[in-house]
């Protein structure tokens, strides 16, 4: 049976380089998961997220008229559509009692560190951005 595009089929990786990772797939054919189709968070070197020989999930993005096949492990997996349930009759017994100027101090602190990390990672790419780009920006 021919793959089709959207498509979720299972593969095996066969080469990684420092753009994505070549994929084996049903059918002797095979295909590409570009760097930034491997995870929802930034992926530096491919080889941090895979292995030679690891089997994977993979999702048929695009078929070019040449044959060469796109492909994302990160579309592969199943979405979340539930929202998380919230027991609210389980609120921690801390937070119970602490008046609201505790509960607002307490949220201002954890926002604050959220972001800092949102902001280290955000100057992590960039540098990344810089170095890959010998410091010019395009």
């Amino acid at each position: 049976m021919p793959l089709s595009v959207g498509e979720v089929v299972d593969g095996t990786v066969t080469g990684i380089t420092n753009f994505g990772a070549f994929i084996q797939l049903p059918e002797g054919k095979s295909g590409l998961v570009h760097i930034s189709e491997i995870s929802q968070d930034y992926v530096e070197k491919v080889s941090d997220c895979l292995k030679k020989d690891q089997k994977v999930k993979v999702k048929v993005l695009s078929i070019s008229p040449d044959g060469k096949i796109s492909l994302s492990i990160r579309q592969a997996k199943p979405k979340n559509a539930q929202p998380i349930e919230i027991e609210w009759n389980k609120i921690d017994e801390k937070q119970r009692y602490m008046s609201f100027e505790d509960k607002l101090n307490k949220f201002l602190k954890e926002s604050s560190e959220k972001h800092d990390q949102l902001k280290t990672r955000d100057n992590r790419r960039s540098n990344y951005r810089q170095k890959r780009n010998n410091g010019f920006d395009y």
